[in-house]
């Protein structure tokens, strides 16, 4: 790749908490240029489903800003309409445990030239594919 070269990235993320607290779990698929590059589950222990929703895009922001450079492109894709309309500034935060999370992803954010958050719904392939991850992670955890 040539110096001035970017990469395009989107991922895609879920969370899943069973009960609403419950055993919670984030997770995300990293795409490079349509290439998975990356897929990450993370048990996030009892938790809600918001704080499962923020914490996948957290990960994978982390990831990113270990692993990208500035000017590449990044898009987050989420099914959770909530976390992507309260990180957009469509919605406040009213609560006080997610409040943190979101300040989080706005300093991770900050990192990158161009990022774009979209809200899908939850029959997207994609995003399909990483809530069957998440779910089958849990139900071995379940076993355990």
């Amino acid at each position: 790749m040539l110096k001035n070269d970017f990469m395009q990235v989107k991922i895609f993320t879920d969370g899943a908490a069973r009960g609403n607290p419950g055993p919670g779990a984030s997770g995300f698929d990293i795409y490079e240029n349509n290439i998975l590059k990356k897929s990450f589950v993370k048990y996030n222990g009892i938790c809600t489903n918001n704080f499962s929703e923020y914490t996948a895009i957290i990960l994978a922001l982390k990831w990113c800003k270990k692993n990208l450079k500035h000017d590449d492109e990044i898009e987050i894709v989420s099914d959770s309409l909530l976390v992507i309309s309260q990180i957009t500034g469509k919605f406040k935060v009213k609560s006080e445990s997610i409040a943190p999370l979101n300040e989080e992803v706005a300093r991770l954010r900050s990192h990158f030239k161009s990022i774009k958050f979209f809200h899908v719904n939850r029959t997207n392939k994609e995003v399909a594919n990483v809530d069957r991850k998440l779910n089958l992670f849990l139900d071995k955890k379940e076993k355990a």
